[in-house]
């Protein structure tokens, strides 16, 4: 096994060690949220699913953008939310139940909104594109379902394990993926710095700005589900992203720097509405 696979395998399991965190700290209620609130969850998918495609294909167009960071950000829009994201969500005072429930929401509909997505913006792109619901479907189950439902399942029969194991799996899980993450960012830097003057950067910053607007203005009148729907429609999966990317276009590693562009800057734009979003709420 190369050096670089072993980062990635570590990555994915840290993932999955924080997902079974928050599932030590949540409920079947939570994962169910949205059900009950269908409004909500016709307004989340809206955000997530309609308007951060619609943007991508507009700055995919009005961009002089390569064509591996254009298809970046059309994988990016029609992934689900990140299974970190509900960490996030919550230091930022987003509601809890909201934030998980819309993370199972999100995840599931992928299964089937993402080959289709990829599909019809493939025919605008006049793209050969093509994503089969199957790695889809595997990769949502072993990233969010599985870890999130076994965490489940051991706060309901063993409540006192779970209270005491889950903040020491989240920290020992943060910190893996942080060096984990670190480690990918220092080999790729030259990648990615050579994105910078390609447009990239600015069309990153305006994906992201569009998602935080779309989704607090969609959000609704209480301000935690907008914080959460804000976060979530401006961060996408990027494993589900870089599986689009991988299945479908032969120069995949060209892909990679403008993921990896986005994750880090994507973040770090994000910033100023997160603290605005304490200081409010």
């Amino acid at each position: 096994m190369t050096a670089q696979a072993l980062i990635f395998l570590t990555l994915k399991a840290s993932v999955v060690l924080s997902v079974f965190a928050i599932g030590l700290v949540s409920r079947i209620d939570d994962m169910l949220f949205l059900l009950g609130r269908p409004r909500l969850l016709l307004r989340s998918l809206l955000a997530i699913n309609v308007v951060m495609p619609l943007v991508a294909a507009a700055l995919a167009w009005g961009f002089d953008l390569p064509q591996a960071v254009a298809l970046a950000l059309v994988a990016l829009a029609v992934s689900p939310v990140p299974p970190l994201l509900p960490k996030r969500q919550i230091k930022a005072h987003g509601e809890p139940s909201y934030a998980i429930g819309l993370l199972v929401g999100a995840a599931l509909v992928a299964i089937l909104f993402v080959p289709l997505a990829v599909e019809l913006l493939g025919l605008a792109f006049q793209l050969p594109v093509h994503m089969s619901p199957w790695p889809i479907a595997a990769l949502v189950f072993a990233t969010v379902l599985a870890p999130l439902l076994a965490g489940v399942a051991v706060r309901r029969l063993a409540p006192g394990l779970a209270a005491r194991f889950a903040r020491p799996a989240g920290v020992i899980a943060s910190v893996v993926l942080a060096l984990g993450f670190l480690a990918v960012l220092v080999t790729a830097w030259p990648s990615i710095a050579a994105l910078f003057g390609t447009g990239a950067f600015w069309a990153v910053a305006a994906f992201v700005g569009a998602g935080l607007a779309a989704g607090h203005w969609l959000g609704g009148p209480d301000p935690n589900d907008r914080t959460v729907l804000a976060l979530a429609a401006a961060t996408r999966h990027p494993g589900v992203a870089m599986a689009i990317a991988s299945a479908n276009y032969p120069g995949y590693k060209e892909v990679l720097p403008a993921f990896l562009l986005y994750v880090v800057f994507g973040a770090v734009l994000a910033i100023p509405y997160v603290l605005w979003r304490k200081r409010t709420t």
